[in-house]
């Protein structure tokens, strides 16, 4: 079997690199609030600043979802380039969503963030469908 990449696989590769630059940035939020509310190294939980813990865990969460996002955006992107770098697009716009509703110190409002799932579903679907194409099954 041989795999020729279309051209606009170069889409998917540059949301690839976008989300490296969400995962920094939300990297650098955790650092700024460690500085703001003097939590220190190892600690990962505060016990007495909860706007510190929903920074915190707005990273870990993303960083937690992020193997089934790079997986399916890569591998369905094969196949369908441009729907999974835009489903990957609006992930990353959800996880923004997210994380800024986190940072409030009010976790009902990470809830902004959950339109993420049509991208994350999409791309999943897009990731089957190769695989069933891959098997010749379809």
């Amino acid at each position: 079997m041989s795999l020729d990449l279309a051209p606009e696989y170069g889409y998917v590769v540059f949301v690839f690199v976008a989300s490296i630059f969400l995962l920094q940035w939300l990297g650098f939020c955790v650092v700024k609030a460690r500085k703001k509310y003097d939590v220190k190294y190892p600690t990962m939980y505060s016990d007495k600043e909860l706007v510190f813990n929903c920074v915190q865990r707005a990273h870990q969460n993303t960083l937690e979802a992020y193997p089934v996002f790079l997986v399916t955006m890569l591998l369905g992107g094969l196949q369908y380039p441009t729907i999974c770098a835009g489903a990957g697009f609006i992930w990353i716009l959800s996880r923004i969503a997210y994380a800024k509703g986190y940072f409030t110190g009010d976790p009902s409002k990470r809830m902004r963030g959950s339109f993420g799932y049509i991208g994350l579903l999409t791309n999943l679907i897009c990731t089957i469908i190769f695989a069933v194409k891959l098997l010749g099954w379809a």
